[in-house]
């Protein structure tokens, strides 16, 4: 059985082993696949396993011997699954493998916001802290996040992880998703708000919700002007989630006080991108998943995925 990789460089950059996967049947591996080279790379394979290589309808026909799609992510926007389903192509993702560590970096992201600690570490690399009369300096407002408030939009299980850790800031939490939920106990001092009211409470909002036709550009002009003119945003999700023209114009405006980002709209972006060079505006190359850990949990998530379905019984199946 031929097992076709379009693009495992990410996932597997060297510090880790496809050894699993090629106890499994024949696998090839590409780093990256461009869009041309689709169907020719994946012909005669019954598995296909893309990170982001789209798998479009028109794909999807070139290929007759596939049966099983395997996303290497938990977004499977790229794949085209009303046609994969109605040829009876099997669909999966991995879901939760990246969770600890996206929860991790939204604080990471909120720090630096709060102390800006490697502009300050620059400043003493480059000799101000030497050349200073005095034994302290800082060139930005320092935050304190104890006794703020956290937003948290979409209760899955990185809105949930990161609600723990806001609490364990000292932090009250604002939670805000399409239904209400019944909390675990570690949670339960969490408030569950309407979406308005997170906007107008929030110190801190934080995105953790899917990208939906409902759910795209919630973060516009209307909503950065509900908020606070103190308060952060922080967008681990999508890029989607936010109309970025209009966040840089809230930021050059001071609107809200910043914003940090490791997801756009477009990836990697264009050199005019809006918010490249926006006041107050950090971005990080969409590295949430990509500690060792986590890619290590994706690669045992494709690894069982594929197992399932070669035993008939397939899950995680995206629909």
């Amino acid at each position: 059985m031929k097992i076709v990789v379009l693009d495992g460089y990410l996932l597997n950059p060297g510090d880790l082993s496809w050894s699993e996967l090629q106890c499994r049947g024949e696998v090839v591996v590409y780093d990256r696949t461009p869009p041309e080279r689709i169907a020719e790379r994946a012909e005669g394979a019954e598995i296909v396993l893309t990170n982001k290589t789209p798998l479009g309808e028109s794909e999807i026909e070139r290929l007759p011997k596939l049966k099983y799609i395997g996303v290497i992510a938990t977004g499977y926007d790229n794949v085209d699954v009303r046609a994969a389903s109605s040829r009876g192509i099997v669909v999966t993702n991995v879901p939760a493998y990246s969770s600890a560590s996206v929860a991790q970096l939204v604080f990471a992201l909120l720090l630096e916001l709060c102390h800006r600690t490697g502009l300050h570490s620059e400043a003493v690399h480059g000799g101000e802290w030497s050349r200073s009369a005095d034994f302290s300096f800082w060139r930005t407002p320092l935050v304190e996040l104890e006794g703020r408030t956290m937003g948290v939009v979409g209760l899955g299980d990185i809105g949930r992880r990161v609600a723990k850790l806001a609490s364990a800031f000292g932090m009250s939490v604002l939670a805000a998703s399409r239904t209400r939920k019944e909390l675990p106990p570690e949670l339960a001092g969490v408030e569950q708000v309407g979406l308005e009211e997170a906007f107008a409470r929030a110190d801190i909002l934080s995105l953790h919700c899917p990208l939906t036709e409902a759910t795209r550009g919630m973060i516009n002009r209307k909503s950065l002007s509900a908020m606070k003119s103190s308060a952060f945003l922080i967008n681990t999700g999508r890029g989607g989630l936010v109309a970025e023209e209009e966040l840089a114009e809230a930021l050059r405006a001071g609107t809200i006080a910043g914003a940090a980002l490791d997801v756009l709209s477009q990836e990697p972006p264009p050199a005019d991108h809006p918010l490249l060079g926006a006041p107050n505006c950090i971005i990080t190359p969409h590295i949430g998943w990509a500690t060792r850990e986590a890619r290590s949990a994706l690669m045992r998530g494709i690894v069982r995925n594929v197992d399932r379905y070669l035993a008939g019984e397939p899950e995680n199946i995206v629909k």
